[in-house]
C-alpha cells in the first residue's frame, strides 16, 4: 500500500510539472510584456485573476480556429474573430460589461506559440499601442493550442475586472480563484497527510 500511495505521489508531482511547464508560455509573455513597457518608462502590469479567467475562456473559443492572415495581432481592425457568446464568458468568470469596458482583449495566434514570435505579435504590431497606454495597469493571459490571448484592464470601475453583479452565481462553490497549481499543491499535501 505504501509503494501505491508513493508512486500516486510521484505521478501527481509529475503531473504538476506539466501545469507549470503550461504556464511558461503566460509568464514569459508577461515577463516581456513587462520589459517592453519598463523600456518606455511605464509601471509594470500586474496579473488580475478574472482577466486571466476571461483570457482563458476566450481561448478556449478559438482553439480550435486555425491561424490566418485574418487572426491575430496584425488583423485589420474591424476583422478581428468574434468572441462567440461573450456575455457568458463573462458569466463564467464572475464579470460584467460595466466593469469590462475600458479592458481591451488581444487575441494572438501563433503556431507553435514560439516565444520571440509571441512577443513580436504583442510589441510589433497594432497591439503595442495597447502596451504603450498608461491607462492599462493588469494583465491575464492565458493560451490554446496556437491561440494566446491577453487581456488588458485598468485601475477605472469600468475597466478593473472586479466581480460583476450576476444573479445566476449561485454554482460558486468558492473555489474558482483556485488556480490549476494551487489545486495540485492542495492535493499532495492532503495525499501527504494519508500517509
Amino acid at each position: 500500500m505504501a509503494s501505491f500511495s508513493h508512486l500516486l505521489f510521484l505521478s501527481l508531482l509529475f503531473h504538476a510539472a506539466l501545469i507549470i511547464k503550461c504556464d511558461d508560455e503566460e509568464d514569459n509573455l508577461l515577463q516581456g510584456i513587462n520589459q517592453y513597457r519598463a523600456g518606455l518608462n511605464l509601471t509594470s502590469l500586474t496579473k488580475s485573476d478574472r482577466a486571466e479567467c476571461l483570457a482563458s475562456e476566450v481561448a478556449d473559443q478559438f482553439k480550435n480556429q486555425p491561424c490566418t492572415n485574418t487572426t491575430g495581432a496584425n488583423t485589420v481592425p474591424g476583422t478581428e474573430p468574434r468572441i462567440p457568446n461573450f456575455p457568458n464568458l463573462l458569466t463564467k468568470c464572475h464579470l460584467n460589461v460595466t466593469t469590462t469596458r475600458d479592458g481591451q482583449i488581444l487575441p494572438a495566434c501563433v503556431p507553435n506559440l514560439d516565444p520571440t514570435l509571441v512577443l513580436s505579435n504583442f510589441t510589433k504590431s497594432l497591439y503595442s499601442g495597447y502596451l504603450n497606454d498608461t491607462k492599462f495597469s493588469g494583465v491575464g493571459i492565458e493560451s490554446e493550442d496556437n491561440w494566446i490571448v491577453v487581456v488588458l484592464t485598468t485601475s477605472t470601475p469600468e475597466g478593473n475586472y472586479s466581480p460583476g453583479t450576476n444573479d445566476n452565481n449561485d454554482d460558486d462553490n468558492g473555489a474558482g480563484g483556485l488556480s490549476p497549481i494551487g489545486a495540485a499543491v492542495l492535493l499532495l499535501v492532503g495525499l501527504f497527510m494519508l500517509m
